[in-house]
């Protein structure tokens, strides 16, 4: 009886919604990230408690703040820039600066189109290429983040990535990956952060193991518009070839590290952050 009562309910709230949201609008979605810190280093010069001293350091780093700003067909997802605060070193002596890329994506449901603004190296990109539905398996379940009745589903996939065996080797390894998202009916709209979208509304929360966000703040209809233009200024590729070029300068980053291993070249780890 609760089920029923509650399912009634929700139902009320999203045919109240669909009416109010007929019309053109704007929003804006604030998400903040919270990212899984798995530290380990092969080192006999580093101890667990310096390494658990690095491990908070790096958590506190990759907790970001994030804005989605969207209409019925558009939206464009990026970082919100912040003055950094100077780097304090821990007990052992060690800094940890994170580079966080300043990538801008922009999305177009309608034409089934995205733009990603980012960079390797210092050269802007611009990453144009057709969006990808995924397999979304819509689950019975809901909860609310803040005052929307969210509901639950998930996407699995593989994927691959470079490892370096103990022999200094480029390995590839395949993984399995299964993604939970919520969203909310209450704003229908299919856009969410990052690259996420296609569900009956919003996407308030992801999770996919690793990384969290969640959605902090909305704001329908702010009294000052905004018009969402899609970036412009970079080199035009598509996925797959900006996927080569990364893949490349990856190579050749983990050769340099290859070739210095053994070595400490100052107490500062240097981190990038992005796509």
């Amino acid at each position: 009886m609760n089920f029923f009562l509650k399912t009634i309910g929700l139902l009320t709230v999203l045919i109240i919604s669909n009416g109010l949201f007929a019309q053109d609008f704007q929003g804006i979605a604030t998400y903040k990230s919270h990212r899984k810190v798995d530290l380990k280093m092969d080192d006999k010069n580093t101890n667990s408690e310096m390494q658990k001293q690095i491990q908070e350091q790096l958590k506190k780093q990759f907790q970001q703040e994030y804005t989605l700003e969207f209409n019925k067909n558009e939206s464009i997802y990026k970082r919100v820039e912040k003055l950094d605060k100077p780097s304090i070193p821990n007990s052992s002596g060690i800094t940890i600066k994170i580079s966080q890329s300043s990538d801008i994506m922009y999305k177009n449901i309608q034409d089934h189109r995205y733009t990603n603004k980012t960079e390797i190296s210092g050269k802007i990109f611009l990453v144009k290429d057709s969006l990808k539905n995924k397999k979304w398996q819509l689950l019975n379940e809901t909860k609310y983040i803040g005052e929307y009745a969210c509901f639950k589903a998930v996407f699995e996939e593989e994927y691959t990535t470079k490892t370096i065996t103990s022999d200094g080797k480029f390995e590839d390894v395949t993984k399995e990956k299964t993604t939970t998202v919520w969203y909310t009916p209450q704003i229908p709209v299919s856009h969410g952060p990052e690259d996420y979208f296609g569900l009956p509304g919003l996407i308030l929360e992801v999770n996919d193991g690793e990384l969290t966000l969640i959605c902090s703040k909305i704001v329908i209809n702010p009294k000052e518009t905004f018009e969402i233009k899609e970036p412009e200024k970079g080199k035009e590729v598509s996925q797959k070839e900006f996927n080569d070029i990364q893949e490349r300068k990856n190579k050749e980053m983990m050769e340099q590290f290859q070739s210095r291993r053994g070595s400490r070249e100052g107490e500062t780890f240097m981190i990038r952050v992005g796509s």
